[in-house]
């Protein structure tokens, strides 16, 4: 059974994550076999819109766990192979089907998209503040959220759907049934458009996406160093065992009040 799976609708390409029984946790054959995907679907002439979707009862888990435990390293491997999806570098519109959870690596595939529909009922987590030495403070600010809603998505709380919906983040709220059919409406209004328009509006719209400033950005490599290292396997050990973590927080007990500056990010 392939862990992605394909299927053609004309101009559209319906992919589809694959290993229901992990809630298509993303595990390194995954990210491989969809960077293979992203990049045959980017060179195919022949298509111009692709709908990203999951089987089963999740969009996608995220991390895989388990992989990541028996690695000894935190956060998987990427693949050998560049993923233009990921990397940004893919010129044709792609269109979330949430059909469940995207929890932590699936909610930044959701987040990737152009376009989004969920099924009522899913749920979303920005899961870095629970696995990392610093939450995903960027999320909520790419999303153009208010900051407490921001700072709710960074510091790892749950989203409904109806509440994505509610807030912007999502385009579409459906039934089940709706879900498949509501992204397939969606992705052949863009085919009626002309390709030089669908094309251009979609880079120029990506361009104008907020980003964190340059040296926020050092500030946040500065952090993610900042505390001790063994509670990021830890954090995932507790997950695979179902038990609750037992944190060290910091090598040294006064770097809790040591914290990087932006001032200090410039040097």
């Amino acid at each position: 059974m392939a862990v992605v799976e394909t299927e053609r609708h004309g101009q559209i390409l319906m992919v589809r994550m694959n290993r229901p029984e992990r809630l298509n946790a993303l595990s390194q054959e995954m990210r491989t076999r969809l960077a293979e995907t992203w990049t045959e679907f980017r060179h195919d002439d022949g298509l111009d819109v692709a709908i990203f979707t999951g089987a089963g009862r999740a969009f996608c888990a995220g991390e895989d766990m388990k992989e990541s435990l028996a690695a000894g390293t935190p956060g998987g491997r990427r693949p050998a192979i560049p993923d233009p999806f990921m990397a940004g570098t893919l010129e044709k519109p792609v269109i979330a089907a949430v059909n469940g959870f995207a929890m932590g690596g699936g909610f930044i595939l959701v987040e990737r998209t152009d376009l989004r529909v969920a099924q009522k009922g899913a749920v979303f987590e920005v899961s870095e503040a629970k696995r990392w030495l610093l939450g995903g403070y960027n999320h909520g600010h790419i999303a153009n959220l208010p900051y407490p809603i921001a700072m709710e998505m960074a510091l790892g709380f749950r989203f409904t759907a109806e509440r994505f919906y509610e807030i912007g983040f999502l385009n579409r709220l459906v039934e089940p049934h709706q879900l498949l059919p509501s992204a397939l409406a969606m992705a052949e209004h863009l085919l009626t458009l002309p390709p030089a328009s669908r094309v251009n509006t979609v880079h120029m719209m990506r361009q104008m996406r907020p980003q964190a400033a340059p040296e926020q950005q050092r500030l946040a490599a500065l952090l993610r160093e900042h505390g001790a290292k063994s509670d990021l396997i830890e954090s995932r050990a507790a997950f695979a065992e179902k038990r609750p973590p037992a944190f060290k927080g910091w090598d040294d007990p006064q770097d809790r009040y040591r914290l990087p500056t932006l001032d200090s990010a410039k040097g």
